[in-house]
């Protein structure tokens, strides 16, 4: 696999099972992220997404990360929880994603963004997207991503698991963190919004040294620092999915 590959995919999905469209029992939530770190996969997987309320029925294992849903300061908690998200627009007592208005956010928190939902009027332009990359930037605060996000490239998809499910085109995880790399670098708003609207995987080129996008190119020690220091994650109801695509683009072997 090219290095720049890797340094985008590498700890990328938290897996929030428990959230629709998946929304799993927890019990099965919790089997498929203990199943999913022994995967040959497990490099990408990141964070288990937990309810505040539920943290209390799962067993959770000695080498689990946990991302915990909170409303308010949630207290003494086990080794095992890294970071908090909450509606607020400050830091708790871990380092804690934001789902707030970027100009809000305040005291060391970092940014939420939702790239998406169960319907199509829940899935944001991307030029919005832009702004808000550019924004975070300028504030120098990282972000993780949450919903909408199960394809690796911009594409037309079911945005849920039934038969019925309304249709809409998707924004793309590798477009969302590329771009959110290049923010990190420069790059300015308008460019972003075009990385964000491609739609050829072509158009992606990962080397051993770089990464290119119509001529734009990224090191890969680029990369790995954007991702570090800016663009942490992205929570997803599903793991198998996104690994799935990325198999079926030849990315993964």
């Amino acid at each position: 696999m090219p290095p720049s590959l890797r340094a985008l995919l590498t700890r990328l999905i938290d897996y929030a099972g428990l959230y629709p469209p998946a929304a799993l029992p927890i019990s099965e939530a919790a089997e498929n992220y203990g199943r999913y770190l022994h995967s040959s996969e497990c490099w990408i997987l990141n964070r288990l997404v937990l309810a505040g309320a539920k943290l209390g029925e799962v067993e959770l294992g000695d080498h689990w990360r946990v991302t915990l849903l909170v409303d308010e300061e949630p207290g003494t908690l086990p080794k095992q929880v890294e970071t908090l998200e909450t509606k607020g627009a400050r830091r708790l007592s871990l380092p804690t994603y934001c789902e707030a208005p970027i100009d809000r956010i305040s005291g060391g928190g970092f940014a939420k963004l939702r790239a998406g939902g169960l319907t199509p009027d829940a899935i944001p332009p991307s030029d919005e997207i832009a702004d808000f990359l550019c924004a975070a930037v300028a504030r120098r605060i990282p972000f993780k991503a949450t919903a909408g996000l199960h394809h690796p490239i911009r594409s037309e998809r079911p945005l849920t698991y039934a038969p019925d499910s309304p249709r809409a085109v998707m924004h793309g995880f590798v477009n969302v963190f590329l771009a959110a790399s290049f923010a990190w670098h420069g790059m300015d708003c308008a460019a972003l919004t075009d990385l964000l609207n491609e739609t050829d995987p072509e158009n992606f080129r990962f080397l051993d040294g770089a990464v290119r996008w119509r001529g734009q190119t990224l090191s890969t020690a680029q990369v790995a620092g954007a991702r570090r220091e800016f663009a942490h994650s992205f929570g997803s109801c599903s793991f198998e999915e996104p690994v799935t695509d990325l198999r079926q683009l030849g990315w993964l072997a």
